[in-house]
């Protein structure tokens, strides 16, 4: 798949820009991870997940302790969907389009960033997600593209906490406060509201 599309074309020829959008295209962009790729996405904890379909685009933000992203072949790399808030926004896109961009970037002074693009699928196989602590489900990516990034306008934001949140082998973490508030109490999935509250589902 092309890495350009006419809408891209067409502003990169009114700016003068198609020279060096091909030669970046070129240079920069990769279909397979390099060492220094994977050490980048392993030690991440976090990035950011755009997906679309149809009219509908979703952008998210995805975190875990470093290491739940994996690399998993030459273009591959598979995340785990952690328990959220039901809607289900990302993965219902993928369900529907596949197509999917993730951002990588560290905001500690470096200026690394890694743009991946690229399609997505879904997996729920019980001994595959056993293996990401914390796990519902998992999503796999096959890349279409891996472009590193400029980092001219990162800013140094050194010094944050990973959340108490977030899934780690023997630690239970805390249920979100947003859990109990009168909107979502009576609506928790089942499992939720069992655990929570000792009942079940009243819908």
């Amino acid at each position: 798949m092309a890495m350009f599309h006419e809408g891209n074309r067409a502003l990169q020829d009114k700016f003068d820009g198609r020279r060096l959008a091909d030669s970046l295209e070129r240079n920069r962009r990769h279909a397979t991870f390099t060492e220094a790729d994977r050490s980048f996405i392993e030690t991440a904890p976090f990035f950011f997940l755009a997906t679309a379909a149809g009219e509908t685009v979703d952008c998210s933000f995805k975190g875990g302790m470093p290491g739940f992203v994996r690399v998993t072949g030459e273009n591959t790399l598979s995340f785990p969907d952690y328990d959220g808030n039901s809607m289900y926004k990302s993965l219902g896109n993928i369900m529907q389009s596949g197509n999917v961009g993730l951002l990588f970037i560290r905001f500690d002074g470096s200026g690394e960033r890694m743009r991946i693009s690229g399609a997505a699928t879904i997996d729920d196989d019980p001994a595959r997600v056993a293996g990401f602590e914390g796990a519902k489900m998992l999503v796999d990516v096959t890349a279409r593209h891996i472009f590193p990034n400029c980092p001219r306008y990162i800013p140094a934001m050194e010094g944050f906490a990973l959340s108490e949140n977030v899934p780690r082998p023997d630690y239970t973490p805390p249920d979100a406060v947003w859990k109990l508030r009168d909107y979502a109490r009576d609506h928790l999935p089942a499992g939720d509201r069992e655990r929570l509250f000792g009942e079940a589902s009243k819908e």
